[in-house]
């Protein structure tokens, strides 16, 4: 288990955040900034691939679970676990990431202007100020229980990965502390975060996400890993016949050039005799051509539907004779004679958003289909964004043109729907919301998209306040200025505070109106 002692990893952010309070003392370059903002995005990237291969194992053993039970059902428990406790630990570090970049996404809305995040007031504010102990003690409970269950539910089965976890997520020695560089003992979470800027403080919170996600892998890769040994010797319990081929499926009267293969990686030999049939029919010598591993075919694929191929490779070893059973089967399609058309994402599009779409016509590429609509534009391979314009349809039109030069085209419609109107909100809070004049006075003003499948991050450009008893106020921006704090102050606790008539811009399409936004109303506590 830890100590005091630092792991090199620590010993490297330390020496890292090091530098930082070296330049913050001669006010720290751009550069520097701009540096870790790169970081930062790269670390950020990683994540997101990681996170889609680990969903791809998941997956795997879930099915595994459910096709095989045994040790499996074992293995999905366990995977289980580590992703609900990953998946919560992760959501919490997004959530203070987003807490203190909101006042630098009000003029920065994609955080990518780094030279400007040289102040950590946010992050401070939230761990640091007077009063705020219970906050910072409360996520490194969080780091630490998270280790720990790690190391319980999956270090338990292999001790091997205990070290690993432990350095990952190394919190200081047993008192919680890490020697600075003067060799005074400090607490682990103020020597990495306290009083440094903002976009290391992104870094630093990206990377331990990192570890987050990097950990669930190792676990992941390692239940499946475990089930996917194999000895060496040629026999039927250690292989299978697989089946590989060009591409999905064939066309009518198409010569199918599927392999048949043995399912194990490297140093295959060569059949030295074939025993097959396909549909019945008995395999020629010209049929078929010997590959390392096992055969390649060359027949036709015949007509439409599924076709099997069944019987024995076979394979000598200092004499002894192995049969490798194949039963294994192929679809032949017939010829499309119009396109495949479909929204990613939903049945309609919407004005006044990129509608990611796919467009494709099976077995032409993606290459040679053509398609056409007013506000259409195609970004790479199938995909292309839609942006309708005026009415209430568009038609999308696409073509392209066989292998043997047969024209295949056809034409779809969709609706054109307007984005719904937003909910006006105080903290994120939408409706009713019972809130301390300190609080309101301070809050941010915006307005959010419920329920609808895209993410988009609207600006507040202004809004009316009105207090009981007192002249509506005008303001322009998100927060109260001083004649609508003044007017607060002077309001008494149980009055409704409406918040209305707000205005919003996409800032990726500024031109949009939106709907009318729903008002928020204020109940003040004090």
């Amino acid at each position: 288990m830890a100590g005091a002692k630092e792991t090199p990893r620590q010993k490297l952010i330390s020496l890292m955040y090091l530098v930082f309070i070296t330049m913050l003392a001669l006010n720290v370059s751009k550069e520097v900034l701009d540096g870790f903002g790169q970081m930062y995005e790269k670390i950020s990237d990683a994540n997101t691939r990681v996170d889609e291969s680990n969903n791809s194992i998941f997956e795997n053993i879930e099915i595994n679970s459910k096709e095989k039970g045994g040790k499996w059902v074992g293995h999905l428990r366990t995977a289980n676990q580590i992703k609900k406790e990953s998946d919560e630990f992760y959501q919490r570090i997004s959530e203070i990431m987003t807490q203190i970049t909101e006042k630098q996404r009000e003029k920065d809305p994609d955080l990518k202007e780094y030279a400007q995040m040289d102040k950590g007031e946010a992050l401070d504010v939230i761990f640091f100020k007077e009063g705020s102990d219970q906050t910072a003690q409360e996520f490194l409970d969080m780091i630490n229980e998270y280790k720990m269950h790690v190391i319980q539910v999956f270090g338990s089965q292999y001790p091997e990965y205990i070290e690993m976890v432990e350095a990952r997520f190394f919190t200081g020695d047993e008192n919680g502390n890490v020697q600075n560089r003067d060799g005074i003992d400090e607490p682990w979470f103020n020597g990495n975060f306290q009083g440094f800027p903002l976009v290391s403080s992104l870094a630093k919170f990206a990377m331990m996400q990192n570890d987050i996600r990097q950990t669930e892998h190792d676990v992941f890769a390692t239940l499946m890993g475990k089930e996917l040994k194999m000895s060496s010797s040629v026999n039927e319990s250690n292989y299978i016949t697989l089946l590989k081929t060009e591409k999905g499926a064939y066309y009518q009267g198409e010569t199918f050039d599927g392999s048949i293969v043995l399912g194990r990686k490297g140093g295959a030999q060569n059949p030295n005799n074939v025993d097959l049939k396909i549909d019945g029919r008995v395999l020629s010598e010209k049929d078929y051509d010997l590959i390392a591993g096992g055969i390649k075919l060359k027949i036709s694929a015949g007509s439409p539907g599924d076709h099997e191929i069944k019987g024995d490779l076979v394979f000598l070893n200092e004499g002894v004779e192995s049969k490798i059973p194949v039963n294994q089967s192929f679809a032949v399609i017939s010829k499309p004679n119009s396109a495949v058309i479909s929204a990613d994402k939903m049945n309609v599009v919407y004005r006044g958003v990129e509608n990611p779409m796919t467009i494709s016509i099976p077995g032409i590429p993606d290459n040679k289909v053509s398609a056409s609509a007013p506000g259409l534009r195609k970004s790479k391979g199938s995909k292309y964004n839609m942006v309708p314009g005026k009415g209430r349809e568009i038609k999308i039109s696409a073509s392209g043109t066989l292998p043997d030069g047969q024209r295949v085209s056809t034409t779809s419609k969709f609706r054109i729907k307007d984005i719904p109107a937003p909910q006006g909100t105080v903290r994120k809070q939408a409706g009713s919301v019972t809130i301390p004049k300190s609080s309101l006075e301070i809050s941010s003003i915006g307005a959010v998209l419920e329920d609808f499948d895209f993410d988009i991050t609207l600006k507040t450009v202004s809004f009316k306040f009105k207090v009981p008893g007192q002249p509506t106020i005008s303001i322009n921006g998100s927060r109260l200025d001083s004649r609508a704090k003044s007017a607060l102050r002077r309001a008494k606790a149980g009055q409704s505070i409406q918040i209305f008539d707000i205005k919003v811009v996409n800032p990726k399409n500024p031109s949009y109106k939106f709907k009318k936004i729903s008002p928020v109303i204020c109940q003040l506590v004090n």
